[in-house]
């Protein structure tokens, strides 16, 4: 219908640049179209005394306006108006045809005919033929990698995997000598590219601009699902540490069970760990569930994270999605300053004495010049006070700040509290107390950035009054606060708790900061826990000297209290890297083997460490074993990588080594990192087809997304790109059929308007 009205394919007028071939100026004709309109204005308008009432009022001005539109129209006509347009020389170019032979294409939609069958049969339905009549074709098939098909009849949808975007790619880059015209894919759009990706990076649609070649692309499958779960994402630290808790945000979509309970598993092998009933949300809408289990003995673990099957579901494959994370039973070191006794102090160490992941160093100011230490490797730490050089407080993976006020610290300690947080990525707890937080001279001191509260002015904020303490919704998911599996019996646990004998006031919470417990004296309602994240670590207060009454008051044997302090003494230092810290992009390689790994490595100030020597020692399945070396970036100051291919599924484990280069080396440090690859799940997840990726690619590379119903018109649109061998024509538009139509139109629909009227 529209080249039917317009003489033109909708190419033309999407791609072409609208030009006037009359001899006089483009903006003489405004001017012309202006000047008609003001006169016909003012000839109605001189009219009008003498004119029937039936006109005299706004109905005058509609025959204005057609008359206007008749005058412009013909105007325009006269300036010979066209539209200049790139158009490929026939028969010396070649267009491109791809087809996704991946296994999502195999999935049968509709009347048993698979997605593969469909998009053959377009192609042998005319597809082909019109293009041949043209241009040269080129067919090839799109999975894994790229390769050329003799006919459409070769193409089986069996490829584990579906690499859009790096084979288009690798396509531009290969044609680059070839008049290529255009690019026709015909796919479900299930891109699962290397990293993870599930879109087209930029520097595929960067290669692809950069040779002008569009991307027609030719949609096949439905775009939703019926009745189907399907777990997105799995968000989980690479690492943790032994025998504490994780936690994990499961991120789960659903069509036709919105409301309905399903049940949430995790399993390490066999064993399952952890589970929880949910309720599915409304069809279509992402859902994040929390989940908290037992991290184990230390070790490299393949968690397995699983929806239950409910009846119905057309895809079960997408209901289980795995995870890899390295256990660690490494002793993690905290040093804790306490500005005077109190029980606090003891029943802390008494709950960290059980955790064999944690190890408190402790320097308790017993007098104004006099300290006590406790957990010292040796006689010589701690003994000047607190440290004063990078390299000594660096060392310490967490710490703590009792009682103490900001004056303890001098100006050159205070700011390496900060660039321990800020640069080391440390995480530093504030604990409430006689002379801590604002009744300490915090909020005046150098540190008060470095604090997750604005704290109230002035002193006299440290109360001995009993408050009681109430989780809020952060609190909830967070697994600090997690004494109980159950989230409602878990909040119920904190309302029972023996109530506070002492609480500070914290002040309010800065922007970004998180309130995971608030107490409750009288009518106040304050924050009890707050954390935030600072520069590269994260900071937190509780605003008490008092929970040792959890130990004291409640039931013997009960562990609230040490089980709590054990996940905030875990928290606070579970996330600080190591002077080498070792990652990847993707730890779970899913049918793909190419691993990018990197190691940023410092030195003990944890200052870059710019001239190294790293490597890498990776094991995994079937007695792998690689020694690689990892270079520097050349980007980022410290940073070290290396590209290597794990070609068997399965575990790996890769230990990163970094040694001082130049004279005697000295090891800097080590870390370990564990990937898995896993074969045959790419193509589980993500089935429906993606009609909006394809949309994105056709419009960010000039060409267009066709329905299988549409391509029929797709030979003839091809024909305009800029690519390959083309030249310029000149459309005409003088004579296109919904010009005359207008012509004929505007007086007719004058002529009815006014013997409506009754004015002819």
């Amino acid at each position: 219908m529209f080249q039917f009205l317009f003489k033109y394919p909708s190419a033309v007028f999407r791609k072409g640049q609208f030009v006037l071939l009359g001899k006089l100026p483009g903006w003489l004709l405004v001017v012309a179209m202006v000047a008609a309109a003001i006169g016909l204005a003012l000839l109605i308008r001189w009219k009008l005394r003498n004119a029937a009432p039936e006109v005299r009022n706004w109905r005058a001005w509609v025959i204005w306006g057609i008359q206007s539109a008749l005058v412009a129209l013909v105007l325009f006509l006269l300036w010979q108006p066209a539209i200049l347009v790139a158009e490929l020389s026939s028969q010396q170019n070649i267009i491109a045809v791809v087809v996704d032979d991946s296994r999502s294409m195999s999935i049968a939609d509709s009347e048993g005919k698979t997605r593969e069958a469909a998009a053959v049969a377009a192609l042998e339905g005319g597809v082909l033929t019109g293009l041949r009549q043209r241009f040269q074709t080129r067919l090839y098939r799109l999975g894994l990698e790229l390769t050329p098909a003799d006919g459409p009849r070769e193409i089986m949808p069996v490829a584990p995997a579906t690499r859009i975007g790096d084979n288009l790619k690798r396509l531009a880059t290969e044609t680059s000598d070839l008049p290529v015209g255009a690019i026709v894919l015909l796919s479900d759009g299930g891109q699962n590219g290397a990293g993870g990706g599930w879109g087209i990076s930029r520097d595929v649609l960067q290669a692809l601009r950069n040779r002008r070649l569009p991307v027609h692309t030719v949609g096949f499958g439905k775009e939703e699902s019926a009745h189907d779960v399907e777990i997105e994402d799995v968000s989980i630290a690479a690492s943790a540490i032994a025998e504490g808790r994780i936690s994990a945000t499961v991120s789960l979509t659903q069509r036709g069970y919105a409301g309905k309970k399903a049940k949430l598993a995790v399993r390490d092998g066999a064993k399952q760990i952890a589970g929880r009933e949910i309720t599915l949300a409304a069809d279509g809408r992402m859902q994040a569930e929390p989940v908290f289990f037992p991290a184990g003995a230390a070790g490299a673990k393949s968690l397995t994270f699983s929806m239950e099957t409910l009846s119905g579901e057309e895809n079960l494959a997408n209901n289980t999605m795995t995870r890899p994370i390295l256990v660690s039973d490494a002793k993690r070191r905290i040093l804790y300053v306490e500005g005077e006794p109190r029980w606090e102090y003891k029943f802390i160490r008494r709950a960290e004495a059980e955790d064999p992941t944690v190890q408190l160093v402790s320097m308790l100011r017993t007098s104004e010049n006099k300290i006590y230490r406790q957990g010292i490797s040796d006689s010589s730490e701690l003994a000047s006070g607190f440290p004063a050089r990078p390299e000594n407080l660096f060392g310490y993976a967490g710490i703590i700040i009792g009682s103490v006020d900001a004056d303890y610290f001098t100006p050159l300690q205070q700011e390496l509290l900060r660039e321990y947080v800020d640069r080391r990525g440390g995480g530093i707890l504030f604990l409430g107390g006689r002379f801590s937080l604002s009744d300490g001279g915090w909020g005046a001191s150098s540190l008060n950035d470095l604090l997750p509260t604005i704290l109230p002015q002035g002193r006299g904020n440290f109360h001995r009054n009993a408050a009681t303490v109430e989780l809020t919704t952060q609190g909830l998911n967070s697994p600090i606060t997690q004494l109980l599996d159950d989230p409602a019996k878990n909040a119920q646990r904190w309302k029972k708790l023996t109530y506070l004998a002492d609480y500070e006031d914290a002040g309010a919470p800065k922007p970004g900061a998180t309130v995971l417990a608030d107490l409750h004296a009288g009518r106040q309602k304050l924050p009890l826990l707050i954390t935030e994240s600072y520069g590269h670590g994260r900071t937190a207060i509780l605003a008490t000297g008092g929970t040792w009454r959890w130990q004291m008051s409640e039931a013997l044997g009960d562990p609230s209290h040490d089980l709590f302090w054990r996940q905030l003494l875990r928290w606070l230092v579970a996330e600080s890297p190591g002077p080498v810290v070792a990652s990847m992009p993707e730890r779970l390689l899913m049918d793909e083997g190419r691993v990018s790994l990197q190691a940023q490595v410092r030195d003990k100030q944890f200052q870059p460490a710019t001239n190294a020597h790293v490597t890498a020692h990776i094991v995994g399945p079937q007695e792998t074993d690689a020694f690689i070396d990892l270079t520097p970036s050349g980007s980022t100051p410290g940073l070290y990588e290396t590209a290597w291919t794990a070609e068997k599924a399965g575990t790996y484990l890769a230990e990163v080594t970094a040694e001082s280069a130049g004279g005697r080396p000295q090891e800097l440090g080590r870390d370990v990192v564990t990937f898995q690859r896993e074969d045959g799940v790419a193509e589980n997840f993500h089935t429906e087809q993606n009609r909006r990726l394809l949309e994105q690619l056709a419009s960010d590379t000039g060409g267009r997304y066709w329905t299988p119903s549409e391509l029929k018109n797709l030979p003839g649109d091809v024909s305009y790109s800029e690519a390959g061998i083309s030249v310029r024509n000149t459309k005409e538009l003088w004579n296109m059929p919904v010009l005359f139509l207008l012509l004929l139109g505007l007086p007719i629909t004058e002529w009815l308007l006014r013997r409506k009227w009754g004015v002819i």
